[in-house]
């Protein structure tokens, strides 16, 4: 059976500071959820609506559906690298000023 939670810890998990924190995580990370679902799903749906445009050749080999199908996993590497910089350098830090003032230093 799990222990409940200090008041210390109680008190940081309700305060209106950390659900505001909280609250501005999941919009980050759902903007940047919807971004990637466009991002994938518009690449679907462009092979499955305009074959003809993704068939078109840039070289001897190479068709523009392969660099645009490599632009999506670059971006998708490029939007989680924004959250982690972004979780890095104002949530973790936020967290953190707010365990620091909402917990006792001596226990």
């Amino acid at each position: 059976m799990p222990q409940p939670a200090p008041a210390s810890t109680r008190d940081l998990l309700t305060s209106p500071e950390f659900r505001r924190l909280v609250r501005q995580r999941w919009r980050i990370s759902l903007v940047l959820t919807a971004l990637l679902f466009v991002l994938y799903y518009g690449y679907i749906l462009l092979i499955a609506f305009d074959r003809a445009l993704l068939s078109h050749r840039i070289g001897p080999a190479t068709t523009i559906g392969i660099p645009l199908g490599a632009a999506v996993i670059g971006a998708a590497w490029i939007l989680t690298a924004a959250y982690v910089v972004w979780a890095n350098r104002h949530f973790d830090a936020e967290a953190a000023r707010l365990r620091r003032t909402q917990t006792p230093h001596s226990e």
